[in-house]
């Protein structure tokens, strides 16, 4: 069920170059939420007409909060940067089909997260962690450079092995590198990034015959 809410930012904050941080107070989305889903948020400014998608980070449900953490990549994004505690903002969601967590039960599961598809991997190793908590988790976490996002958060339930595409942190290339230089096996895969990245990781689950749930952040106008 989806639904469109005047929510209100209860804070915000830069947390690495470009990447923004924002709690926001909603009356139902947070509570029919889950990992993997995504809101969409409206600009005041009538000449965008589409609203901006963006994963959820986090999901307060008793709270009726969400957190969203994104890349000011346009006009809209750097709109949302600007937001302060207080202000109100129109969203829809909860959106998308969601990551279904209890295919991972019983197995190792691997969270793979590159760029901006690192955000909606920490909500997934909570619920994951939540239901199951001795479960091992280990998460492959993607970043341009050293300038990384939401390591210390997602330590709190996963083991982290970082890739950087400059070498600067961790293994010097992309996850999946960091997945064979580690040797990292999982009976689950969990993703979400760039369709590179996705692409990489497809052709790797099928050559081990291991199964993949894939998160495809495509904009459409629907």
């Amino acid at each position: 069920m989806k639904i469109k809410e005047c929510c209100t930012v209860e804070s915000q904050e830069c947390i690495a170059k470009g990447i923004y941080s924002m709690w926001i107070s909603t009356k139902v989305i947070a509570k029919e939420a889950k990992a993997g889903q995504f809101i969409s948020l409206f600009s005041k400014d009538g000449s965008r007409l589409l609203p901006r998608p963006i994963s959820l980070c986090e999901i307060d449900r008793e709270g009726g909060r969400l957190r969203i953490v994104y890349r000011v990549a346009g006009a809209g994004t750097e709109e949302f940067s600007h937001l302060k505690a207080g202000d109100e903002v129109d969203i829809l969601g909860p959106l998308g089909n969601g990551f279904p967590i209890e295919e991972g039960k019983g197995k190792r599961v691997m969270l793979m997260g590159g760029g901006i598809g690192v955000p909606p991997m920490l909500e997934l190793a909570k619920g994951i962690h939540a239901i199951y908590p001795d479960m091992k988790i280990t998460a492959v976490l993607g970043y341009r450079d050293s300038s990384t996002f939401l390591v210390e958060d997602m330590k709190k339930y996963a083991r982290v092995v970082i890739a950087t595409d400059d070498g600067s942190l961790g293994v010097h290339g992309n996850v999946i590198d960091a997945i064979k230089q580690e040797n990292i096996e999982a009976g689950v895969f969990y993703a979400c990034g760039p369709a590179p990245m996705l692409r990489g990781l497809k052709m790797y689950a099928e050559d081990k015959g291991t199964e993949a749930q894939i998160s495809l952040e495509e904009k459409m106008a629907c």
